[in-house]
C-alpha cells in the first residue's frame, strides 16, 4: 500500500474533502541526540493509555517498523536499552467542530505545548468546512532511556480523514501517521510541520 509523504512547513489552514496533512510536532534534548537511532529498543504502550487492543497493536507495529528503518533493533524489554512508549487516541470531527486544546509535553526537563506557538508551531483547524464527519487519529511516541526513564525524544502526529476513506482503515492509517511522525527524524525541537499524505 503506497503512502507518499512530502514535508512542508505549517503555514495556514487546510480544509479538503480528502485526508488532512499530518500535523507533526517533535521535542528532543539536543544533548541526547547522539543516543537515538541506534541500539536496542522495545515498543510498549504508554502508561495511562487504554489496555492492549488489536487497534493499538497495529499502530505499535507501524512505529516499530519506522524505528527499525532508522537503525534501531527491536528486542525484548529485558534486553532493550531504550523504550518507545506509544499512546493512541481516536476521535470524530463533525462539520465545523472546534479542535481540542493543545497537548503539553516535556523533554529533558523543559515543557512545550503542542500547536500553541512553540517554535514555528501554529494552532490550525483541519477538521471543519465540509458537511461530512471526519475521523481523527492522534499518535504519540516518547523514546526513553530504559534504565533512567529519561525522555530522549518525543513526538505527536495528528491526522484526520473523511469517514469511509481508505486511510481510515487501521493498517493504512497507522502506516501513514507513523511514517509522517518519523519523517526527517528527529526533526527540529519544538517545530510543528505539516506532512502531506496520499494514497
Amino acid at each position: 500500500m503506497g503512502v507518499s509523504v512530502a514535508l512542508a512547513l505549517l503555514s495556514g489552514c487546510s480544509t479538503t474533502s480528502g485526508p488532512s496533512p499530518v500535523e507533526v510536532t517533535r521535542f528532543h534534548d539536543a544533548t541526547q541526540l547522539h543516543r537515538i537511532s541506534q541500539g536496542t529498543i522495545f515498543v510498549e504502550t504508554a502508561p495511562g493509555n487504554d489496555s492492549e487492543t488489536l487497534d493499538l497493536a497495529i499502530y505499535k507495529a507501524a512505529v516499530a517498523q519506522e524505528l527499525a528503518r532508522m537503525g534501531y533493533t527491536e528486542t525484548s524489554r529485558d534486553d532493550a536499552r531504550q523504550v518507545a512508549q506509544v499512546r493512541l487516541e481516536h476521535f470524530y470531527i463533525a462539520d465545523e467542530a472546534p479542535r481540542r486544546g493543545p497537548v503539553s509535553v516535556g523533554v529533558g526537563g523543559s515543557t512545550g505545548s503542542y500547536g500553541s506557538g512553540v517554535g514555528v508551531g501554529i494552532g490550525i483547524n483541519l477538521g471543519g468546512g465540509k458537511p461530512k464527519d471526519r475521523s481523527g487519529t492522534e499518535l504519540g511516541v516518547m523514546i526513553r532511556d530504559k534504565g533512567t526513564m529519561q525522555s530522549l525524544w518525543e513526538g505527536r502526529a495528528r491526522l484526520d480523514v473523511p469517514r469511509g476513506h481508505p486511510l481510515s482503515e487501521p493498517h493504512a492509517n497507522a502506516v501513514a501517521i507513523a511514517k509522517a511522525l518519523f519523517e526527517d527524524f528527529p526533526g527540529n525541537d519544538g517545530e510543528t510541520v505539516e506532512i502531506e499524505v496520499s494514497k
